[in-house]
C-alpha cells in the first residue's frame, strides 16, 4: 500500500501574475491588483509587497506610495484570471494521477506511488518549469505525507529563496523544525479567534500545537482541530477530493460604481445580477427553486438616509432559465423598492436547488416550462462563451452607468478576439 503524499501547487502572486503575464515590460516592476470599483489592494507583486504596500489597504492611503514608486495599478480582471487558472489547472491535472482544485490559484496533487519512480524534488521542479512554458505563472511547490502539512511546506517554498520554490517536507525531522518556526496563525484551519484560545492555553507555534494529546484538542475544540494536529504529525486526515461539493448557494452582488437613486437602473442591476446568477446555475447543470434579493444603503453614511431590505419567492417550477429568474426578480424589486434613498448594494441569491427532473411538481400547480427554453439557453451560453460577442437581456441595460468602476482594466487577453495582443 502507497504511503500518502501530497504536493500543493500554489500560483505566486496569482492576479498580479496574470497582469504581468501580457507586460513583458513590467518584469521586475512593482504591481498591485485592485478589488471591485478600484477600492482596496487585493493582490501585490513581490516587489509592491517588498514596498510595504499592505493587503486590503484602501487605495487613498497609499496613492502617493504607488506614485513614488511608480507602481502599476490594475483593475480586477476576472475573465482573465479565471481562463489563466483553468489553464494551469489542466497543465497540472496532466502531470498527476489525481488533482484536487482548491481555489482559482490552488490545487492539491496526489503523489503517492509516484516516489517510487522519480524524485519529488526533481518533480517538483518539472511542475515549476512545465507551468511557466505552457501557461507563464510562476508557482511555487509543497510536498508533504499530509494536506496541512504540504501548505505548510508551500508557504515556506514561497518565503525562502534558496528552496527555488519548491519544499519537500516528509522527512519528520525537517517537519519539525519547520513547526517550531511556523506562528499559528499560517496552520491551514486555524484561524485568529481559534490562535487566540490556543495560545491563551500556552501554544503559539505549530509545534506546540503537534506536541498536544488529539483527543484533548477534540474535546477543548472540535475534531476539526483533532485532524489538524494529527495531520501537523503526519497522519493523513483529509484526504483529496477530486470532485468540488455541489454549490448550496449563488450569489450575484456588487457595490455600485455610483449610488443608484433611479427605480430604472435598480432594474437594470438587479436584471443583470439575476441573468449572471442563472449562468452560474446553468454551469452548474442545476436548478433553483427559491430565488431572493436583497438592496441597501451605505450602512457607514451619517449623511444618507438608511435603508435596507430584502424579498424572497418560489417558484412554481425549479429553473436555470435566464427570462424566468429575471421576471422573477423584477417581482421581488417592485416590493422592497423605495423612493428617496441612495442605493449601494443589491444583490441576486438562488438556492433550493435540484438535479434535472427529480422536482416533484404540485399536483394541483404542476407549472410549465417555457418551449425551447433550454435549446434557447444553451444558444445564449455557447454565444456568450465563444468571445466573438455577447447577447443580453435588454433589461440588463445598455450603459450601466452603475457599474463597477474598474479605471486600470486590463484587455481580456484570452477570453475576447479583440482584446488578442498584437505583435508589431
Amino acid at each position: 500500500m502507497n504511503t500518502p503524499c501530497y504536493a500543493l501547487v500554489d500560483c505566486n502572486s496569482f492576479y498580479a501574475s496574470c497582469e504581468k503575464l501580457f507586460r513583458p515590460d513590467l518584469k521586475d516592476r512593482p504591481v498591485v491588483v485592485l478589488s471591485n470599483n478600484d477600492g482596496c489592494v487585493v493582490a501585490r507583486s513581490a516587489e509592491a509587497r517588498r514596498l510595504r504596500i499592505g493587503m486590503g489597504v484602501p487605495l487613498y492611503q497609499v496613492r502617493d506610495l504607488i506614485q513614488r514608486n511608480e507602481v502599476t495599478v490594475f483593475s480586477s480582471n476576472y475573465a482573465l484570471y479565471a481562463d489563466l487558472s483553468a489553464r494551469v489547472m489542466r497543465t497540472l491535472e496532466e502531470m498527476a494521477p489525481a488533482v484536487e482544485i482548491y481555489s482559482i490559484d490552488e490545487a492539491f496533487l496526489d503523489l503517492g506511488g509516484i516516489e517510487t519512480s522519480r524524485d519529488l524534488l526533481d518533480f517538483g521542479q518539472e511542475i515549476r518549469r512545465t507551468v511557466d512554458r505552457w501557461v507563464g505563472v510562476p508557482v511555487s511547490v509543497g510536498i508533504a505525507p499530509t494536506k496541512t502539512l504540504a501548505k505548510l511546506a508551500n508557504h515556506a517554498a514561497k518565503r525562502y529563496g534558496r528552496t527555488e520554490g519548491v519544499v519537500d517536507l516528509r522527512d519528520p525531522a525537517r517537519q519539525r523544525r519547520l513547526l517550531a518556526i511556523t506562528p499559528l496563525k499560517e496552520i491551514w484551519g486555524i484561524g485568529s479567534r481559534l490562535s487566540a484560545r490556543l495560545e491563551a492555553m500556552g501554544i503559539h507555534n505549530a509545534l506546540q500545537l503537534a506536541n498536544t494529546d488529539p483527543r484533548l484538542m477534540r474535546k477543548a475544540f472540535s475534531v476539526v482541530v483533532e485532524r489538524t494536529v494529527r495531520e501537523l504529525n503526519g497522519e493523513a486526515c483529509i484526504g483529496l477530493d477530486e470532485i468540488p461539493a455541489a454549490k448550496q448557494q449563488i450569489i450575484c452582488s456588487r457595490t455600485f460604481g455610483t449610488r443608484i437613486t433611479d427605480y430604472r437602473d435598480m432594474r437594470e442591476a438587479i436584471s443583470d445580477y439575476a441573468s449572471r446568477a442563472a449562468e452560474k446555475l446553468r454551469e452548474e447543470q442545476r436548478y433553483a427553486r427559491v430565488v431572493t434579493i436583497y438592496l441597501r444603503t451605505n450602512p457607514h453614511s451619517d449623511r444618507d438616509p438608511q435603508y435596507s431590505n430584502a424579498a424572497s419567492t418560489e417558484l412554481s417550477l425549479p429553473s436555470n432559465d435566464s427570462r424566468e429568474i429575471i421576471a422573477a426578480c423584477q417581482g421581488l424589486l417592485r416590493a422592497v423598492y423605495r423612493d428617496g434613498y441612495r442605493y449601494m448594494k443589491a444583490g441576486v441569491m438562488l438556492n433550493d436547488f435540484y438535479e434535472a427532473g427529480v422536482f416533484q411538481a404540485d399536483l394541483f400547480n404542476p407549472g410549465q416550462e417555457r418551449p425551447h427554453a433550454k435549446a434557447l439557453m444553451n444558444t445564449l451560453d455557447q454565444i456568450n462563451h465563444s468571445g466573438l460577442g455577447r447577447v443580453f437581456f435588454a433589461g440588463q441595460g445598455i450603459r450601466k452607468e452603475w457599474g463597477m468602476q474598474r479605471a486600470h482594466l486590463s484587455p481580456r487577453y484570452t477570453t475576447s478576439w479583440k482584446d488578442l495582443p498584437l505583435v508589431r
